[in-house]
């Protein structure tokens, strides 16, 4: 009993300490200087125990309509959706319509090696159906609507990229048919059995499957920066499903993520389910780490929507951020968001005024490529903004860093140019690429 009360005293005063420390000020003037600077759009919310300690929102839902973000705004959540997704899995394991176990072949008979793979496996990304996302003409009907059976087709049609249970690999196609599987056995859509089982009893009011974005309804465009916010275009909602087809506010977020873990969707033991990792998945959550500490939770990504969620459970913390535009690695707010709220150091940045003229960026325009890196990266220009594409992927801004370097943050991507040699190099990841201007 005294040990119990030696720890339960050490963590109250943990809080304590640490909610005298948080200094929302400073966190405010870093999330005002990205905003100020085109860096970053978004929300960001802490909760403990289901009180907020720090809520920010800053830049725009709407920047043509001059909407400014605050903390109603809500974002597509991307892949946070598959949070969700497991955990209405795992009510169905309670209520007995399911087994983990149990192999898709019942309802995906077509699927290749569907015999061979369970439910589990959907969830933890062990099945090896290919993922319809990395297909390479997937941006031209992402924006598309898709019947059920039109996209079926598509996953049936992308095979298997491995050996069911032989490794781990990220997989969107798995919790689309894991949304499928819910819909068949409870005979309910997707959106019904999210309201039923999880934000009616939360009382999420702002969380639900999106359909096409509604400014007036407090939804929120997303961006991407190339010299100027330019909005992106939607994914339709009929695709992602169940993988990433939900809505939320951060704070919302946080409340779920401390429901789920208080046990109030799915049992304790059931949570212990989706924390168990192999290969590092877990059934819809991962560990994401902060130093020394240790979260459960998600990330997300959708058209230009950036996000993160997480709980620590010692601390009792819940953390969520979502993104609707950045040219600065989203990453770094998360970490400078933490170290507030944990006592350590964190840096509001600065950026270098571009001094560069249009005119200055034109020794640097043109196509690059060489025989041994596999895309051709196109260089061309917004006024004085240099833009970057290689082969088949977006546009994006790049940041004037020194004399000839230039920097995509998001992507950890450093070009060097070397104007009379008409050569770039690109780093990237500790690679180092030598480009040649055709």
């Amino acid at each position: 009993m005294t040990r119990l009360f030696s720890t339960l005293f050490a963590v109250f005063l943990f809080h304590t300490l640490a909610a005298q420390n948080l200094d929302k000020a400073k966190l405010d003037q870093y999330f005002e200087t990205l905003a100020k600077n085109d860096k970053m759009m978004g929300s960001v919310t802490l909760s403990y125990e289901g009180k907020i300690m720090y809520q920010k929102a800053f830049g725009f839902a709407d920047v043509e309509g001059n909407v400014a973000a605050t903390s109603s705004t809500k974002y597509r959540v991307g892949s946070i959706s598959k949070m969700f997704t497991s955990a209405l899995i795992l009510k169905a394991v309670e209520e007995g319509k399911i087994s983990l176990d149990q192999k898709i072949d019942k309802f995906f008979p077509e699927i290749e090696n569907a015999s061979d793979i369970s439910i589990s496996q959907l969830m933890n990304h062990r099945s090896g159906i290919h993922s319809f996302t990395s297909n390479p003409d997937y941006l031209t009907w992402n924006t598309q609507n898709k019947s059920r059976k039109g996209l079926y087709d598509i996953i049936k049609e992308g095979g298997s990229d491995f050996e069911p249970d032989s490794k781990a690999d990220y997989s969107n196609s798995n919790y689309v048919l894991l949304t499928w599987v819910l819909e068949d056995i409870y005979m309910q859509p997707f959106p019904s059995l999210l309201k039923k089982y999880i934000t009616e009893p939360l009382g999420l009011k702002d969380t639900y499957v999106g359909q096409k974005t509604v400014i007036s309804s407090n939804e929120s465009y997303s961006y991407k920066y190339a010299g100027e916010w330019q909005k992106e275009t939607e994914t339709d909602m009929s695709i992602p499903l169940g993988a990433g087809a939900i809505v939320s506010t951060t704070g919302d977020l946080t409340r779920f993520i401390e429901g789920l873990f208080a046990g109030k969707i799915i049992s304790l033991s059931s949570l212990e389910l989706m924390k168990e990792m192999k290969d590092n998945f877990g059934r819809g959550m991962f560990i994401i780490p902060f130093y020394d500490k240790a979260s459960f939770g998600h990330t997300g990504g959708i058209d230009e929507f950036k996000s993160m969620l997480s709980y620590f459970p010692e601390e009792k913390l819940a953390f969520a951020m979502a993104v609707n535009g950045s040219s600065f690695d989203p990453n770094q707010a998360a970490i400078a968001t933490l170290s507030g709220y944990f006592g350590r150091e964190y840096q509001i940045p600065t950026f270098v005024a571009n001094t560069l003229t249009t005119e200055d960026l034109d020794k640097y325009l043109g196509v690059y490529g060489s025989p041994t890196f596999p895309l051709e990266v196109t260089i061309s220009k917004n006024n004085n903004t240099l833009l970057g594409q290689a082969t088949g992927q977006p546009q994006f801004a790049l940041v004037y860093e020194s004399e000839h370097i230039f920097k995509f943050a998001p992507a950890g991507l450093t070009l060097e140019f070397n104007p009379q040699s008409n050569e770039m190099t690109l780093k990237q990841g500790g690679g180092n690429f030598v480009l040649s201007k055709k």
